[in-house]
């Protein structure tokens, strides 16, 4: 089985810069997309063989997340179980009989970590959502979580030690989920690899110069990690300031 990830920064954009080739060409089971950016009735994407889900933030043209899938699942939850998490289109639960899937687009902490406090209220809430269905049955989590975990997960770390998506808060919290009992995937399969990021500046020829942050994920339930058989970023693929993530999984 397939997946994608791809913050795709405007949907209605992507589209014209490749995106409907590129997810062709995928031919992914599931194709998860983040920061869509548009409200129900802006674009007309459909793709033979898939239906889709999305949601859509209150605010118009902000954030907003979808799922493309050749699979009916059971059931479908737009955001998490707090309501004030549930106005910016951030999350998306696909239930199977096997697992679930759950992509989201992580609040950023803003400059000078204006919006930190929220931010760390969302990842607690987040890790309490993905731990009760991590009890039911096991978890694929995907999307732009707006960390980069530890210091081989951006180019120039001490620079950016506490800017947002690299503060100590952040960090840990993403540590914290870890120790729920989910794994990293692309960690899992690169230990120790470097420059391996998904998300460039515009600025500075940042992409040219690959001096990046790797902040787009697929985690999975520690009792699915050794179900996985390879990921990848997508590192070529243009049309937006992140790349595509992938992970190929037997279930």
């Amino acid at each position: 089985m397939k997946l994608i990830s791809w913050n795709v920064n405007g949907i209605r954009a992507a589209v014209k810069k490749g995106f409907e080739d590129f997810f062709t060409e995928s031919d992914a089971d599931f194709f998860c997309l983040q920061e869509t950016k548009l409200q129900e009735g802006q674009i007309d994407l459909k793709f033979p063989g898939y239906q889709s889900y999305w949601n859509y933030a209150d605010r118009k043209g902000y954030s907003g997340t979808a799922i493309f899938t050749k699979h009916t699942p059971l059931s479908v939850r737009y955001g998490i179980d707090q309501d004030e998490h549930n106005h910016e289109g951030r999350a998306i639960t696909l239930e199977y009989n096997d697992f679930y899937l759950v992509t989201v687009y992580t609040p950023n902490s803003k400059q000078e970590l204006a919006r930190l406090e929220y931010r760390i209220k969302w990842e607690h809430d987040l890790t309490d959502y993905l731990v009760a269905l991590n009890e039911q049955k096991p978890v694929i989590l995907c999307g732009d979580l707006n960390v980069a975990h530890t210091e081989i997960d951006l180019k120039n770390p001490k620079n950016n030690r506490n800017n947002p998506g690299f503060s100590d808060d952040e960090r840990h919290c993403f540590n914290y989920l870890l120790d729920q009992g989910f794994t990293d995937s692309f960690r899992h399969f690169n230990p120790d690899l470097t420059g391996a990021y998904s998300w460039w500046s515009y600025r500075f020829n940042a992409r040219a110069n690959n001096a990046g942050w790797r902040i787009d994920y697929f985690v999975v339930s520690d009792k699915l990690k050794n179900k996985m058989t390879s990921t990848a970023i997508h590192k070529d693929v243009m049309g937006s300031d992140h790349c595509p993530v992938a992970l190929e999984i037997d279930l």
